[in-house]
């Protein structure tokens, strides 16, 4: 086993895990400068709906579902007869 052979093995491992590590580094810095600005729809939609599933209330302009619309229904109409 020849111990120069080693070292240059090392060496130049290193200097390619440098590289990579460098590489890295410059992806993580522009993907943190792309975070600027109004979010994409796709993605306030999916927000609205996690936090309408988690306070159980609907999203705000959505129209109710049908167990939702009929008691909604009946409590107009019953008001509007006692008026």
């Amino acid at each position: 086993m020849d111990v120069t052979k080693v070292l240059a093995d090392l060496r130049e491992q290193r200097q390619t895990i440098e590289e990579t590590i460098m590489a890295l580094e410059r992806l993580g810095a522009a993907q943190a400068g792309r975070r600027r600005g109004r979010p994409p729809a796709w993605m306030v939609e999916a927000r609205k709906r996690a936090a309408a599933e988690g306070t159980g209330e609907g999203i705000a302009g959505e129209e109710p579902t049908a167990e939702v619309a009929e008691p909604v229904k009946k409590s107009k109409v019953s008001k509007s007869v006692a008026a």
